[in-house]
């Protein structure tokens, strides 16, 4: 994406998280005591002064009971049915070295979605809480290896493989190495 493109993006992604926020009516306090960030970071976060990382955002994603593709895709336009490589969303957490496709972005008459996932070798990536409790994913890992914790049992999981599962709790992504994964993510809504 083109750097205006992605600070476009960013900057409504800012406003979404302080308008959900304001629907439920809780102050910065309230949301830091929910979520566990601290009122600071939420407030930069909503001002556009930082970019969330995969971690925070995944925390305030099951604060607010969505899937992290779902509240990017409100800051999105309407996707189309035939979605070009051209046309897919693209995130990049430097600090985790995530960076993930929206293949097949959520859309309000569907219940699923298609994600492309890479971390580099020795990526961690860990999620407090599901965005959707019993949330369904199928992890397809399509090059490398990936360590996928779900719900307190962890699963080495290589080319070719698919882990699926419903999740319930705490999950966490890592790449072993020695060289990075990609995977795709089929994401079921209960």
């Amino acid at each position: 994406m083109f750097p205006d493109v992605i600070q476009d993006v960013e900057a409504r992604l800012a406003e979404r998280l302080a308008a959900l926020r304001a629907e439920r009516g809780w102050s910065l306090e309230e949301l830091a005591s929910r979520s566990g960030i601290s009122r600071s970071t939420l407030s930069r976060l909503e001002r556009g002064e930082i970019s969330p990382t995969s971690a925070l955002l995944g925390r305030l994603c099951a604060v607010y009971e969505r899937t992290m593709s779902r509240l990017l895709a409100e800051v999105e336009s309407e996707p189309p049915q035939v979605v070009t490589a051209a046309g897919q969303p693209v995130w990049h957490d430097e600090e985790s070295g995530f960076v993930r496709r929206s293949v097949s972005p959520p859309h309000p008459a569907l219940r699923g979605e298609v994600v492309e996932g890479r971390l580099r070798a020795g990526a961690d990536i860990a999620y407090d809480t599901p965005p959707v409790p019993g949330l369904e994913q199928h992890v397809w890992v399509l090059e490398g290896t990936v360590e996928i914790t779900a719900d307190g049992r962890t699963h080495r999981v290589e080319a070719g493989d698919c882990l699926r599962f419903r999740l319930w709790g705490a999950s966490r992504f890592r790449c072993p190495g020695p060289g990075p994964v990609r995977y795709a993510i089929f994401v079921v809504l209960p």
